[in-house]
């Protein structure tokens, strides 16, 4: 991440921007997960990156647009766009619910439809964006969500599990992508896109995903193994999202 000590110039017009070089990068072929996610689920300790990046942003936003100490995260975000991933021409305001966008992400622009912007198709590789959504209203501030999820995950694990870094979890109605009177689950998408698959902790040889009689949903959520080809690996994981990490 690039410094932002530096004051770059003011864009022109009615369009302001600013961009701040050097940084790192729920639609078909579309996976993110948020910083609530990851305090809800028992991944606490991988917040820790994002504390220093958060709060340079946040002084780069409020420094170029002069509204120091006015301005909130309102959500963090890492989002990754794979092969066929686009979004058409949208202001990050678009929606009722919305409303309280004020400036977006690593280059630095007002939410409104000054700044309407679109991502083209992917057509190889994977893109992935850091993005972060910034609020002048107090009552969608991230972080008072942050320390309740990792107050509630911390005071219901044992002490001996304090240490841990196995996730735990959510819902897995949170996991789940709607798309064409159909859908898919996030994690299941996820490990496909590398080049995996996830097995039954018992199914060690077997080249079959998981067991025809078992809710192969209800399993993401148990012991599991990773899997590549016909190759079935002897690991065995506390669930998809321990796999995943």
């Amino acid at each position: 991440m690039a410094s932002t000590t530096a004051s770059p110039p003011r864009a022109a017009g009615d369009h302001p921007r600013v961009l701040l070089p050097g940084a790192a990068g729920y639609r078909p072929s579309v996976v993110s997960t948020s910083l609530p996610h990851l305090a809800a689920t028992g991944c606490g300790h991988l917040l820790l990156p994002f504390v220093p990046v958060r709060e340079r942003l946040r002084d780069a936003v409020e420094s170029f647009f002069d509204c120091l100490f006015d301005v909130f995260v309102e959500f963090t975000g890492l989002i990754s766009w794979c092969k066929g991933a686009s979004i058409g021409w949208h202001s990050d305001d678009n929606k009722p619910y919305l409303r309280q966008r004020a400036f977006t992400d690593v280059i630095i622009y007002t939410a409104d439809n000054r700044n309407v912007h679109c991502v083209t198709e992917m057509t190889e590789g994977e893109r992935l964006t850091l993005t972060l959504w910034f609020t002048r209203d107090r009552a969608y501030n991230e972080d008072p969500k942050l320390l309740t999820f990792l107050s509630q995950t911390s005071l219901s694990c044992e002490p001996t599990e304090q240490k841990s870094y196995i996730p735990m979890p959510a819902s897995d109605n949170m996991y789940w992508f709607s798309y064409d009177q159909c859908g898919f689950d996030i994690r299941c998408a996820r490990v496909h896109v590398l080049g995996f698959s996830f097995h039954s902790s018992s199914d060690e040889y077997s080249t079959s995903v998981l067991p025809a009689e078992d809710d192969p949903i209800e399993l993401l959520g148990k012991q599991l193994r990773l899997g590549r080809g016909d190759d079935v690996f002897e690991k065995i994981f506390s669930n998809s999202l321990h796999a995943l990490q």
